[in-house]
């Protein structure tokens, strides 16, 4: 169950510093000032819940969260580039953010139905609460398709 758990949270922490990378690399392609401080919101959650993952890991291990690395934070951009090279439009990033964070929900589902009985109640609460994050984060972001 350890293990498990420790499998979980650095899923869960890779997922937040994903989106917080996504996010990161579309503000500087958005001109609309509300859906800046949509994303300046969405990137502060997914900062919330790393900064919780960092809190619980502790409990588990003596190592730090795995996070993405260079080469996934370099082709985030790089996809990024490429597919708002004709288009940047504000419903282009937010198209893009919800592919990602959709990506992020499957994963997330299929860890907590995978592990439903496996998991310490804190991994699985900051799961949860990752996954309902993101479904509201598509919520907000259908808006401004």
């Amino acid at each position: 169950m350890e293990n498990q758990n420790l499998n979980v949270l650095d899923e869960v922490n890779k997922g937040a510093t994903m989106g917080m990378d996504a996010i990161s690399i579309v503000s500087e392609k958005v001109s609309d000032p509300e859906f800046k401080n949509v994303l300046d919101t969405e990137y502060n959650k997914y900062k919330d819940i790393s900064i919780r993952v960092n809190d619980l890991y502790s409990n588990y291990s003596s190592k730090e969260p795995h996070e993405t690395n260079a080469m996934n934070k370099m082709m985030t951009w790089y996809g990024v580039q490429m597919k708002t090279l004709t288009d940047d439009t504000t419903s282009k990033l937010s198209e893009l953010l919800m592919q990602g964070t959709n990506m992020g929900i499957i994963e997330g589902r299929r860890l907590l139905n995978a592990n439903q009985n496996n998991l310490a109640d804190d991994v699985r609460s900051i799961l949860n609460d990752f996954v309902v994050m993101q479904e509201d984060s598509v919520e907000t972001l259908k808006k401004y398709l």
